[in-house]
């Protein structure tokens, strides 16, 4: 038994972004457009919607969401609705119009709905509509039901969630993503493998997800060489799909050690939320196959995954792609958890937030605090002395 959610519509392809001004006139004339640090990179969709006669305010996200940077922004809206939001921007952009959307209609202050630092009330009232176009291959936030947000008084980065959050619209254009900085698509692209590996090995896989990330996992190992080291079309394309499909697993399957860590590191060190996936990953697949069972389920999943990490890194020996991943990831420009600031003071703390982290739910086992550690050990220096 399983439920499956997702947007009502994806339009995904090469100029799919065309025709955001027709589909947000479905909903109403007035337009709220969440951009990124650079207004210039959202002025053709300004245009765009104003020549639709679309009533247009823009507003900026200049880093990920904070709690304080929500705040300030209802307070500007003041109790204006508007019909639609739009979000055009990488992970961090599409999560603060999710925020958005969902808090402009509620009556309550915005702690009240997280999960963790608050109390994680249900919405009450449903989002504003909602139309999300990524700018990175990578965070799957296009489709998926929660937002991210950052709550430096906690240290911590954790979620506003509600099934309802997922986007009316998502329309994933490849051509809005090709020329990113090659460390941008680096630690994009890793996070949308970690995004389909995750689901697939969770403890609450299901059918629709599992057709999902097979196919996914296969395609994102394959691609990203060309991605990041030669800017491909094509590799674009195919990590567009990549990134989509790992927000609808994810949404529907959970995720698992890495995601439960990641919030808890990145609260602390302030590193991108892709950066501190893609370096913990092989840690978490090493910890994993220490504690697998010849035989059982989780174990032919497993074994199959490492077997596509090694048909396309592993260098000399079969088992070694793990090594390679890590290899290739760094002299493409990954660092470390060392280098991105965590201590080994931090260690204890880190892992004992993490263990009760909303990721972890998902992991298809159950770690102890020296496991925790033993995995952020290995990812605090990678092929250091």
């Amino acid at each position: 038994m399983f439920s499956f959610f997702t947007p009502q519509a994806i339009h995904f392809g090469r100029g799919q972004s065309q025709q955001v001004a027709s589909l947000a006139k479905g909903f109403g004339d007035n337009v709220l457009l969440v951009h990124g640090a650079n207004a210039q990179r959202a002025a053709w969709l300004v245009s765009q919607c104003r020549d639709a006669g679309l009533v247009t305010q823009a507003i900026g996200c200049e880093n990920e969401p904070s709690l304080a940077d929500i705040e300030r922004a209802l307070v500007q809206f003041n109790g204006r609705r508007p019909d639609v939001v739009i979000a055009l921007g990488g992970g961090s952009v599409i999560d603060f119009g999710k925020a958005l959307a969902a808090l402009i209609p509620c009556r309550g202050k915005p702690l009240a709905y997280l999960e963790v630092v608050g109390d994680g009330r249900p919405l009450d009232a449903p989002p504003v509509p909602m139309i999300a176009l990524p700018t990175t291959a990578g965070t799957g936030a296009e489709v998926t039901k929660n937002a991210v947000i950052s709550v430096p008084a906690h240290g911590l980065k954790v979620s506003l969630r509600d099934p309802r959050m997922i986007p009316q619209i998502a329309i994933v254009d490849p051509g809005l993503m090709q020329g990113a900085p090659k460390r941008v698509a680096l630690t994009a692209g890793l996070d949308a493998i970690t995004q389909v590996i995750e689901p697939y090995l969770s403890s609450k896989a299901n059918p629709i997800t599992d057709a999902l990330c097979h196919a996914a996992i296969a395609t994102g190992l394959r691609v990203i060489r060309d991605l990041v080291e030669h800017d491909a079309p094509d590799a674009w394309d195919s990590m567009a799909w990549v990134s989509t499909c790992g927000g609808l697993a994810l949404a529907n399957a959970g995720l698992g050690a890495v995601h439960g860590f990641a919030g808890v590191i990145g609260g602390l060190t302030h590193a991108p939320h892709g950066e501190i996936c893609g370096v913990l990953l092989p840690s978490v697949l090493e910890s994993h196959a220490r504690k697998a069972k010849s035989g059982t389920d989780i174990d032919t999943r497993l074994q199959w995954v490492l077997g596509q990490i090694d048909s396309h890194f592993a260098q000399e020996n079969k088992g070694d792609g793990l090594s390679g991943l890590r290899r290739w990831s760094k002299e493409m420009g990954l660092r470390d958890l060392e280098t991105m600031g965590l201590t080994l003071a931090h260690q204890s703390q880190v892992a004992e937030a993490a263990q009760g982290a909303s990721s972890m739910k998902g992991n298809p086992f159950s770690l102890t605090q020296q496991e925790l550690r033993q995995i952020l050990q290995s990812s605090m220096r990678i092929l250091r002395p």
